[in-house]
């Protein structure tokens, strides 16, 4: 394999290691329940 190649799956994993780090940070329990409030408070003022 060349540097190019090289360069193109270690960007490639690198993206994928983002993308996997905003699931888990977006599927945590703790970031539900801060993330869920605000839609409860706008249903509440109707």
């Amino acid at each position: 394999m060349d540097w190019a190649a090289i360069l193109y799956l270690g960007v490639t994993f690198g993206l994928f290691a983002i993308f996997v780090a905003i699931v888990i940070h977006t599927c945590r329990d703790k970031h539900k329940e801060t993330g869920e409030a605000p839609k409860y408070t706008m249903l509440e003022d109707d």
